[in-house]
């Protein structure tokens, strides 16, 4: 039976409710939707969608290492945004974050999104061997 493992780490902001940051299964780390919060102060930065995105793609990369993985090892990414006319922007600066064969993954319009997120990113990944 394949056991299940919670991540806390610093290196991510701390869950703002009754969630773990991620959890490892097996071989899979499956990381909770990040939005762009310091996790020095948990506060949620300032900025446009590229900023928020940029920050929310270092949460992830935090967490992900925490748990034995990279982005580079991400399989699947969902990307929540409060407005699709950022699509290109919020893309752009997410592609920069992989260096080849980034995940598959969907991109979907929300009404909102905690604290007033631009942007939500959760993802999937392998753990390296």
């Amino acid at each position: 039976m394949v056991q299940k493992r919670r991540i806390s780490t610093d290196r991510g902001p701390a869950a703002i409710g009754p969630y773990s940051q991620a959890i490892v299964a097996g071989d899979l780390v499956f990381v909770s939707g990040q939005i762009p919060l310091d996790p020095a102060t948990g506060a949620m930065i300032q900025g446009d969608a590229a900023a928020q995105t940029e920050r929310v793609m270092r949460n992830l990369a935090g967490i992900l290492e925490s748990a034995g993985s990279s982005l580079d090892r991400a399989v699947k990414a969902t990307i929540y945004l409060t407005d699709l006319k950022e699509f290109e922007t919020v893309n752009r600066v997410y592609g920069q974050s992989f260096s080849e064969d980034p995940p598959a993954r969907a991109t979907v319009q929300v009404c909102a999104l905690p604290k007033g997120a631009l942007v939500e990113i959760e993802m999937v990944a392998l753990r390296n061997s």
